[in-house]
Formats: C-alpha cells, structure tokens, sequence
C-alpha cells in the first residue's frame, strides 16, 4: 500500500475542498493519504481583512516530511497565471531534497482552480509540474479517461495536466460534481500508479 501526500494552499476553501477529493480518490485505491496544507505567508490582519479561510482542520505540512511519501499531489490557486506565492515558497524550501534525490522516482500530480475560465489553469498546473519534474517525480495527471472534463454542458474545469475548479471572480462558485469526480479520479490514479512502482 503507498503513502500518497495531498499537498495543498486554499486562500477561500475552495482548494481545500479539491485537496479532499482528492484524497478520497487515493484512499479509494488502497492508499493510506495525508492532508496537509502550506504555511500562509500573508500577514494575519490582511489576511482577516481579505476573508481568508483561516480556520482549515489539515494541519501545516513541513518540507523535511515530503521524502516519508511515495506521491505527493499538489494543489493550489492561480495567481496571474502561475501557482500562488505560498506553494512557490514552500516548494522554494526543499533544495536539500532536491540535492540529495529524496524525491527522484516518487510520483507527483497537480491540481488548480481560477476565477475564470480562462484565467490560467493550464499555465498553473504547468508550473506546479516543473517544480515535481526538477525533483525528478513521475508526473502523472487527469487522462481524457475521465470524459467529464470534455463536458459541453456546463461550465467545468480539468484538463489532461491535472484537476481544477472554477471559483468565480468572488470566490461565489464551488467546485462542481463534474470537477470533484475529476479530482477523485486523479488521485485514485496517482495512488494505483504509485501502488504498482512501491508494490515491491
């Protein structure tokens, strides 16, 4: 059975509830799943000031624990088109994993949400996986198996890089059934993949 890492930043709740579903789809292969989420870096009174959702049950996650993990998925909001600033500084912390290879050959994925539709979603998953390919992860992301993510109609996030949600512009929409299929799909597949490379 693999231990599979659901590593995630949610500013409004809306990732959050990705990163769960997520981890049902891992748990639904076998896998035993933690989630974790990233220190926020905003300073508190903003942070109160913007309506953050600051009281999130997943505890903080800490670089040094990502080599305990036979996958880590990670998930987090755009911001202008690429991963939000606290997810870069976290992952920016485990130079010395990288140095040392602690995370070559592990499997990684990705997952996102956007305001809008067209507000980045691809480019975000993109960066989430160059930082997973430069530790030398096996990426694995949300094939057009999942035909729900082809859906013409409603408004739906996914792509073939990884899961995602549309938020909306104030934070008004949550993640779809359609959406959080995708994000239970991917992290069962994320978990299988990583049951057969660690089976042994």
């Amino acid at each position: 059975m693999s231990k599979v890492l659901v590593l995630y930043y949610s500013t409004y709740g809306h990732m959050e509830t990705m990163a769960q579903a997520v981890a049902e789809g891992a748990r639904s292969a076998g896998a035993s799943v933690d989630v974790k989420r990233v220190p926020e870096t905003v300073p508190l009174e903003i942070a109160k000031a913007g309506y953050f959702k600051l009281d999130q049950a997943a505890p903080v996650a800490s670089v040094a624990e990502l080599e305990n993990y036979d996958a880590i998925i990670v998930g987090c909001p755009t911001r202008f088109g690429r991963m939000s600033s606290q997810m870069a500084s976290f992952l920016d912390q485990a130079g010395g994993l990288w140095a040392r290879g602690a995370l070559n050959g592990k499997v990684g994925g990705a997952f996102t949400s956007t305001a809008t539709q067209h507000g980045g979603q691809e480019m975000t998953l993109f960066s989430i996986i160059t930082n997973l390919l430069h530790f030398g992860m096996v990426i694995v992301g949300l094939p057009y198996s999942y035909q729900g993510q082809m859906s013409l109609d409603e408004i739906v996030g996914g792509s073939p890089y990884g899961a995602s949600t549309i938020a909306g512009g104030q934070g008004q929409r949550q993640p779809s059934v359609l959406e959080l299929d995708g994000a239970r799909f991917q992290g069962k597949l994320i978990a299988e993949t990583a049951n057969k490379l660690f089976s042994a």
